[in-house]
């Protein structure tokens, strides 16, 4: 596989943006890292005040704002917005990775949609290497990033679903190697709020977990086809577990 234009391998790549540091890597560094085992947490034992909203998910952004496909609220799914604003789309794409309603859709009817959102990282010269870094990019969201299909499984059994939601700043970074700038990486806490039907009644609880996304806003960002969305609107190149550093 031919390397980016600066002769760097992926691997090289890959550490050249996390600066060596990437936390909770692997499959076992997921973004639900507190709901480990099939067993219910103790987290569940004490849960806060129902969940009365509607079983869609609210998109955090603006109804102003276009959207490529506003019916996947409906799925308990957040829409992706048709932006080139980089910190308006990355807050929408971190809520976007762990926002779901077991009930609405199977699990790999979620990540089927998640993939909609990425973009080759146009720092490989070879159209070739630029789908195969993407399929990576897909496969270590499901790996290392979204909830388990057992974890997916145990809540579905409860009729369960998260929202998630930034809770704070965003800390944005630049991407090595990337002269144009139209690359960032936004790193957030995200607050996930696990709504399940426990005993008769429905019960919700929170958890607030660092999620990073790169995201590509320039002229090479693929839109999603047959849709609204146009080259130089934002689009996602890769999740992290955790924080990362350039």
């Amino acid at each position: 596989m031919t390397t980016p234009a600066n002769g760097k391998s992926r691997r090289g790549l890959v550490w050249a943006i996390v600066g060596g540091t990437v936390l909770l890597v692997g499959a076992t560094a997921i973004i639900i890292a507190s709901i480990a085992s099939p067993q219910p947490s103790p987290a569940l034992t004490a849960p806060t005040v129902t969940d009365s909203s509607p079983r869609s998910a609210k998109p955090t952004e603006s109804a102003s704002v276009d959207v490529v496909d506003a019916s996947v609220a409906d799925r308990g799914w957040v829409p992706e917005p048709i932006t080139t604003n980089a910190e308006f789309y990355a807050r929408a794409a971190l809520a976007a990775a762990s926002t779901f309603d077991t009930q609405l859709s199977t699990r790999s009817e979620w990540l089927a949609y998640l993939d909609t959102w990425f973009t080759p990282d146009t720092r490989y010269t070879s159209a070739t290497d630029r789908e195969a870094d993407m399929a990576a990019s897909q496969l270590e969201l499901r790996q290392g990033v979204v909830l388990p299909e057992a974890e997916w499984n145990f809540l579905a059994n409860e009729d369960g679903r998260v929202t998630a939601t930034v809770s704070g700043d965003i800390v944005h970074a630049e991407v090595p190697d990337n002269p144009s700038g139209d690359m960032k990486i936004a790193t957030a806490d995200v607050l996930l709020t696990f709504t399940r039907l426990g005993g008769g009644s429905e019960a919700s609880y929170e958890e607030t977990v660092r999620v990073s996304v790169q995201i590509l806003c320039g002229s090479e960002s693929r839109p999603t086809p047959d849709t609204a969305q146009r080259p130089g609107d934002c689009k996602v190149i890769r999740y992290f577990s955790g924080s990362v550093e350039s």
